[in-house]
């Protein structure tokens, strides 16, 4: 073992070390144990001149390095005892050989075990501890590979033996094949296409074989191509026998009557082409029915997989789907209103046809459930409904802007989702409208869907019956054209098979689109009844080959979506569906293909056209975003370069904010201020009143039991009709006017205009709403009758100040009536001159009359508040014999206004002499002339106004604010929902150009996101 080469031992080592280990890579023998390799290369050539040999390990370690000495050979002549010793160490080197040998292979194996088990240790520790990352396979797959039995669902596929049950005798089949051959070989013996096209079958079909010659599916797919060979060869036998012309008869002679053989003969061929043809449909069916068996599996597996998923997933960050993704990209581009000529192109699938053609339904048959509403021959679909189709474990419906989940398995759902996509359909149309172009976003989820966008649109007429609109028909074609001129959609064109296909309007519409047919789809529906009512089936295969109708398509297909009940399930509709094309003559006669006929096979075929259309175009489609978004942002910056980019609702909550804080520091306004306020302008409002309803009537009375009886009486009617009245709105006026006057004081903060027309809405609205309680009004009338029947003023401070207060109150209203005076009777003799004015004849004649009764006056001081009818006569008749003509009534207006004057001036004197009078008050102006009874009406009048203030200041600051605050905040919640009211309050280029940049860039965005999406799923 020692004496093998370097090679060998090398060989030994590394097996040695890798048999057990299960590592990939090999360790250099450097890194073996020294014992190790002193064993297995002691006796191999140094490959490496610089390194010495490992000789010496060995010597050190082991005490075998060193042979035993051989004794020396006995002299010859010793005799037989030196013969006996020699055979003696004869047999102990042989048995010292034999020890030998096995101490080596002993030493080898303990060696190289330890060197084994240490490299085992080195490179256990090298290798990292896979348990840290269990995190990244997510927990679905551990429950999913605890909950799924493999064995299980290996021993439910079917067997092989089954399968083969399953198929057709194909054996019999080639016998017909040959047969039918060999009886045409005569007329298609020297057809060179046919041989092309038999040869290019044949290697299809060899490769076909290579790709598909492991397991079900592609014994599956051969039994379909060659069904498909079959079809194709029996088709062009028939088309050559009938292509072949009949030999030319004689015409002299009859001719000869066919014998019974060539008649038994043509029958017996017929009956076979017959048998063959049923054999094919048959074996169709059968690779049907297998089919459906195996995608009903395969929809229960996902079912459980997407459950799972969904447990899973749902308490982490929930990851969207393919197809919602590009949902949400449809959705924002049917809000966005393009501006820098960005067009939406995007693709999506336009269902478009006669009215009462059964598009709803075949877009309900797609989607597996009854959501539409329906109506005998009225028109149902009023605007276009986008629905996007996804799978999901459950069967689903939900509207883009809800968060109720519709369970199309139960029926009271399904009513509720008609019913309220009927109330959205009937809510989008305006008044005097029959249809909208406003788009109902809804998605529908459910196991084994096709994942695809598909836009119902209302249907196509040709009249405008009762009750319409009459531009209906003409805003029905523009909804129309306006989905299917996008360049990217992909029209599927609904047709009504049991009508006559010359009463279509759809399909010159659609022609008119897509001339090509590069993006159309054909269905004719309601095949059962065509079938039934029409003559020559001939006219359907027509359609279906496209042959009938001047439009393309890219392919033509054939449904059944009922037996036209509006109680039918889409189970029921679907074993219908089957039923009636598994014994149709037109599809075992011919006429239309297997792959041509169920809603199955088309929405197999819409949504790999749909995918196909999506990844040619999306990229595309993102560039263009992508410029836009550039255009938009230089805008911006070259015109708004230090604002930040704010949309209208980013704008509308920041004004949002500024309003409520303004409402807000209302509060902050201190109660001192509040009072003040609140007596002034309530004093305003009501002085007119006190002067001349209760003060002047009272103070023509003679003595001062009358006056006090006159005024306790008016006070008393005033204060139960209007003064609690008038106080309300004066304080409600004074809250209206702080509130505006902290919004101007916060427009000076750095205001920003653009809220200007938002801010007075809100507070006019606010202003409307705003209803002051109406309790407030009994209690503050109780208030106020408290306060004026109080007479007890306690001390001289509040008697001086109720004199200044009716000092000044009357001072005010003799400033006015001087000013009335002066305007009746125009300028003064000093005006006249230096200002060069002259008086109106009016004026003269006004102040002639003023002279007058100011004599009058000067004659009788204590003259009463109204002139006697004699006294009018006098003054008129002095008048006139001056030469002034004056009028009775002017005389009387006078008169008003001078005794105003008249008697003003005395209560102001008067009240110069009340100062003093507080002595002679206490005394209850006994034994005394002086009596200042107009002084305690002041007061009363001072104190009620103090206690209103005060109590109106407490509502203001403890309720209404609050309730003021509420309003503002529901107009601002009223406006935010509003979103035509925002428009028009929140206006201007530059949130024009912020809400394009935000829509511009979540289009972008959404779009790349959906592109690298779609990237990983190929």
């Amino acid at each position: 073992m020692l004496r093998v080469g370097n090679k060998a031992a090398c060989l030994a080592c590394r097996n040695l070390v890798s048999t057990n280990m299960g590592v990939r890579f090999r360790v250099p023998l450097q890194k073996l144990h020294p014992l190790s390799r002193a064993i297995h290369h002691r006796y191999s050539g140094n490959t490496n001149p610089q390194r010495p040999p490992h000789r010496t390990a060995a010597r050190y370690f082991t005490s075998m390095s060193r042979l035993p000495m051989r004794p020396p050979k006995p002299p010859p002549g010793s005799g037989g005892r030196g013969h006996q010793q020699q055979r003696n160490f004869w047999v102990a080197s042989l048995a010292a050989r034999l020890l030998k040998l096995r101490y080596i292979l002993l030493g080898s194996a303990v060696g190289g075990g330890y060197t084994a088990k240490k490299t085992y240790d080195e490179w256990k520790e090298m290798l990292p501890d896979f348990s840290e990352y269990n995190w990244v396979i997510p927990d679905f797959v551990w429950e999913l590979s605890e909950q799924i039995d493999l064995d299980k669902l290996a021993k439910a596929l079917p067997e092989i033996e089954e399968i083969a049950k399953l198929l057709p005798d194909f054996d019999k089949i080639g016998e017909n094949f040959t047969f039918l051959k060999s009886l045409l070989s005569s007329e298609t013996s020297g057809d060179p296409p046919l041989k092309a096209t038999d040869s290019s079958t044949a290697a299809a079909q060899e490769g076909s074989d290579k790709q598909y010659k492991k397991g079900l599916l592609g014994e599956l797919v051969l039994i379909q191509q060659q069904i498909q060979r079959h079809e194709e060869e029996v088709r062009r036998a028939a088309a050559a026998n009938s292509a072949r012309p009949p030999p030319p008869e004689p015409a002299p002679s009859p001719p000869p009557n066919p014998s019974p053989p060539q008649e038994k003969r043509k029958s017996s061929d017929k009956e076979r082409v017959d048998l063959l043809q049923e054999e094919l449909l048959r074996t169709q069916l059968k690779y049907q029915r297998m089919l459906e068996r195996l995608e009903k599996e395969n929809k229960e597996l996902r079912k459980v997989v997407l459950q799972k998923d969904d447990k899973g997933i749902h308490q982490r960050k929930v990851k969207k789907s393919l197809i919602d993704l590009y949902s949400e990209v449809l959705d924002i581009l049917s809000d966005y209103d393009a501006n820098y000529n960005t067009q939406d192109h995007l693709p999506r699938v336009v269902v478009v046809g006669d009215q009462s053609a059964g598009k709803t339904s075949v877009l309900e048959m797609i989607a597996q459930a009854r959501i539409f509403p329906r109506g005998s021959g009225e028109m149902m679909t009023r605007s276009p409904v986008k629905v996007t189709l996804s799978e999901g474990p459950h069967h689903v419906a939900m509207f883009k802007d809800s968060g109720r989940e519709f369970d199309l398995s139960k029926e009271e759902d399904l009513a509720a989702l008609r019913h309220e996509i009927e109330l959205r359909m009937r809510k989008s149309v305006k008044a005097g409208q029959t249809v909208s172009c406003e788009t109902i976003s809804l998605s529908v989820k459910g196991p084994g869907i096709q994942r695809m966008v598909l836009v119902d649109l209302p249907g196509v007429i040709s009249t405008v019956t009762a009750g319409m609109a009459s531009d209906t028909k003409e805003t029905i074609f523009s909804i129309s054209k306006a989905y299917m001129q996008n360049p990217n959609a992909i029209i599927l064109c609904i047709q009504d098979g049991s009508v006559d296909a010359e009463r279509s309007i759809v399909t010159d519409l659609v022609s008119q689109m897509d001339p090509q047919g590069k993006r159309t789809i054909f269905v004719l529906t309601k095949v059962d009844l065509a079938e039934k009512n029409l003559a020559s089936p001939n006219r359907i295969q027509q359609i279906v080959e496209g042959k009938l109708f001047p439009m393309k398509a890219l392919g033509y297909f054939a449904v059944v979506t009922g037996k036209g009940s509006s109680g039918e399930s889409i189970d029921s509709i679907k074993d219908y569906e089957e039923e009636f094309f598994q014994n149709s003559r037109l599809l075992k006669d011919g006429m239309l293909k297997a792959h041509q006929v169920t809603t199955k096979n088309l929405s197999l075929a819409v949504s790999d056209c749909f995918w196909k259309m999506v990844r040619e175009s999306v990229e595309q489609q993102a560039d263009v975003f992508k410029a836009s978004r550039f255009n938009l942002e230089t805008e911006w910056k070259n015109n708004y370069p230090r604002l930040r980019e704010l949309d209208r609702n980013e704008l509308f909550e920041k004004a949002k904010n500024e309003i409520l804080d303004e409402v807000i520091s209302l509060s902050q306004v201190t109660p001192q201020h509040w009072e003040a306020i609140l007596q002034k302008k309530l004093w305003e409002r009501v002085s007119t009143h006190v002067i001349e309803n209760i003060y002047l009537p009272a103070a023509q009375t003679m003595d001062s039991g009358t006056f006090n009886t006159t005024v306790d009486i008016k006070l008393k009617q005033w204060t139960d009709k209007q003064l609690p009245h008038k106080a309300l709105e004066v304080a409600w006026e004074t809250l209206q006017e702080e509130f505006a006057r902290f919004m101007a004081e916060y427009k000076g903060k750095d205001q920003d205009d653009i809220f200007d027309k938002l801010k007075e809405a809100v507070k006019d609205e606010s202003i409307k709403r705003h209803k002051w309680n109406e309790r407030a009004m009994d209690s503050l009338r109780v208030i106020q009758h408290n306060a004026l029947e109080d007479r007890s003023i306690t001390d001289k401070p509040q008697w001086d100040a109720a004199i200044q207060f009716m000092e000044e109150t009357l001072q005010s209203r003799l400033k006015d009536t001087e000013s009335v005076i002066r305007d009746m009777v125009g300028p003064g003799w000093r005006q006249r001159w230096l200002n060069w004015m002259n008086r109106t004849p009016d004026q003269h004649i006004r102040n002639e009359t003023k002279n007058e009764l100011e004599r009058l006056l000067k004659l009788h001081d204590e003259h009463t508040a109204y002139l006697a009818n004699d006294e009018v006569t006098t003054v008129r008749k002095n008048l006139e014999g001056r030469g002034v003509e004056v009028d009775p009534v002017l005389i009387k207006d006078t008169w008003h206004q001078l005794y105003r004057r008249h008697f003003l001036q005395k209560a102001l004197s008067h009240c110069n002499l009340c100062k003093r009078g507080f002595y002679y008050y206490q005394r209850h102006f006994v034994d005394s002339e002086l009596e200042c009874n107009d002084v305690v009406l002041f007061w009363r009048i001072q104190r009620m106004l103090v206690i209103t203030a005060n109590t109106l200041r407490q509502q203001l600051t403890n309720t209404e604010v609050r309730r003021l605050e509420k309003n503002v905040k529901e107009v601002l919640d009223d406006f935010g929902e509003d979103m035509e009211k925002k428009t028009h309050l929140i206006t201007g280029r530059r949130v024009q150009l912020a809400e394009d940049l935000k829509k511009v860039r979540e289009i972008q965005e959404k779009l790349e996101a959906f592109i690298e999406a779609l990237h990983k799923e190929k």
